[in-house]
């Protein structure tokens, strides 16, 4: 018999969770740390009033790290203890500090225990006129054994040929596998799925991730946690999930989130429940110009 899949949210410095966890303990595991822009990430939160528009809630945290590869080091180490012999790990950052991570990564997973680079690609926003203009994320996915670990390749989600009249019926209608580039917008303002959190990441790529590298009833982890998606993929699909993150506002948008899952909740005493994302009265003017861009703000 299955039983209910449960979320446990830790609020804390998630190095110190770590330390407490036992070895291989974990089957898969996804973050997405600071991208270290040097800038506070900060998302603000407004609603109509008397025809204004007013600011109504902000939330943010401190994006710089004199050390970047200092303070992700010993967590990462922590996170090659915990996990599983099986497991899976995905590393989530951007252009600026990914190539030293995988250098650092590759010392504690060993080279070949990397799989592959998923490139993330959105197309939203403005554009650079001194530069290309940065439009992807980087997703590393290291497997602690490169010999055995979990591809549910029939699980996969199919896209559609981008010509189907060149395969055939049968092939069109069936669709193709993804590659390791990963076309997605990323989450609108104006969607249900905005917690109103900076850096909120899109539900169905975290989706997908736990549909293909993990089983029903896995322990799986994310110990920067953040709005907590990779919690709410895993819950979704079946899967336990450990969530960490130190910063009060990330638990309180968490604590709205999950209202229809069963969490454990540690430390979190006395952080109280965000309130939902309220739409502008405006949103309704941008539909059309949204439909046709793609979506919003990461």
């Amino acid at each position: 018999m299955e039983t209910e899949s449960s979320i446990q949210v830790y609020y804390g410095d998630n190095l110190d969770v770590l330390r407490q966890m036992p070895d291989e303990s974990v089957d898969l595991m996804y973050i997405d740390p600071p991208f270290n822009t040097g800038i506070r990430q900060i998302r603000r939160r407004f609603h109509t009033e008397s025809g204004c528009r007013v600011l109504e809630d902000t939330y943010g945290y401190r994006d710089s790290f004199d050390d970047f590869l200092g303070f992700l080091r010993p967590r990462m180490e922590e996170a090659y203890r915990i996990l599983k012999a099986h497991g899976s790990l995905f590393f989530h950052l951007d252009y600026r500090e990914i190539h030293y991570c995988k250098v650092m990564l590759d010392t504690i997973f060993g080279r070949d225990s990397f799989i592959n680079e998923i490139i993330w690609a959105y197309d939203y926003g403005a554009r650079s006129k001194k530069k290309w203009s940065a439009k992807h994320d980087n997703i590393l996915w290291y497997a602690k054994n490169p010999e055995e670990y979990v591809f549910n390749y029939e699980d996969m989600d199919r896209i559609p040929y981008m010509a189907p009249g060149l395969v055939g019926a049968e092939k069109a209608a069936r669709g193709k596998t993804p590659t390791d580039v990963w076309w997605h917008t990323i989450v609108s303002p104006n969607s249900r799925e905005k917690t109103g959190y900076a850096t909120q990441k899109p539900l169905d790529i975290l989706r997908r991730i736990v549909k293909i590298h993990s089983r029903r009833g896995d322990t799986l982890m994310d110990f920067f946690a953040g709005s907590g998606t990779f919690g709410e993929a895993a819950a979704q699909l079946g899967r336990n999930c450990i969530l960490v993150d130190c910063n009060p506002q990330a638990v309180a948008v968490m604590k709205r989130r999950f209202r229809s899952y069963s969490v454990q909740w540690f430390g979190c005493e006395g952080i109280a429940m965000a309130q939902a994302p309220r739409k502008s009265a405006s949103a309704g003017s941008r539909k059309k110009t949204q439909a046709k861009e793609g979506a919003c703000t990461d």
